[in-house]
């Protein structure tokens, strides 16, 4: 059972009242996507606003988060407030589908942690089946928000499986939306990536590709304990964040 919070070096996220939890997803790609010169950013389907005070904490930017489930969105407002960054974070109630016609403006960065599951079995709740299924925002639904949304010199950022990834990126051309940075990640060295990191922008270009290992196979095996010895490249990538690193 996950903890009712999870304590990062700067913050700390409160997670009782939200379907999904902090997992190393929303981590791996609040570390990973560019903010660097982002005025400012859209977190689309916040949950807990993890990746809103990520980028808050990476940049200079104001960002603005959104979020469909109520009771995810008092959290993530909860959680913003509380952070040394809330000068520069605004959470919303509400859907993409209903942010889109509303929206004032268009983002440098826009980037999501989505749904993704749209076969399988759905959960037995009703905002994990939201928050964990494509059936209240699908990739055809955030592709064409975030074109929409999106500035023309802007980036849009994901993280998502292998098999889906494969999917989302063939949508997301058809939205003129192509792919600039592609990062597989996995487990150990010699295991099959199970995620991809994503960057899309409106530019066609070659994308930059690489992979990044998250635990170090080897110092592993000699472990006694068999603790769970993780990379330098994923310490590097993280170790603003996590207390271990």
């Amino acid at each position: 059972m996950a903890a009712d919070s999870f304590v990062f070096k700067e913050f700390e996220v409160i997670q009782s009242n939200c379907a999904m939890k902090v997992g190393t997803d929303a981590v791996l790609l609040g570390a990973w996507f560019n903010v660097s010169q982002a005025g400012n950013v859209l977190d689309i389907g916040t949950g807990t606003g993890i990746l809103a005070i990520m980028a808050a904490q990476r940049s200079h930017s104001f960002i603005d988060a959104i979020e469909i489930d109520e009771e995810a969105y008092r959290q993530a407002l909860d959680n913003c407030k509380k952070s040394k960054w809330s000068d520069r974070i605004a959470v919303y109630h509400t859907s993409l589908q209903e942010y889109v016609p509303a929206a004032s403006k268009k983002y440098d960065v826009i980037v999501s942690n989505p749904p993704y599951f749209s076969n399988s079995l759905q959960a037995a709740s009703e905002p994990r089946t939201m928050a964990r299924h494509t059936c209240s925002l699908n990739f055809e639904e955030l592709i064409d928000g975030t074109a929409l949304l999106l500035k023309l010199d802007g980036t849009f950022g994901t993280i998502l499986p292998i098999k889906e990834a494969e999917s989302f990126t063939a949508i997301a051309k058809r939205y003129g939306l192509y792919a600039s940075h592609i990062t597989y990640v996995k487990t150990t060295c010699t295991k099959p990536a199970k995620r991809v990191l994503l960057q899309f922008g409106f530019q066609k270009i070659s994308p930059e590709e690489g992979t990044l290992i998250i635990e170090d196979e080897a110092k592993n095996d000699d472990c006694e304990m068999k603790q769970r010895v993780y990379s330098d490249e994923y310490k590097k990538l993280t170790c603003s964040f996590y207390l271990g690193f």
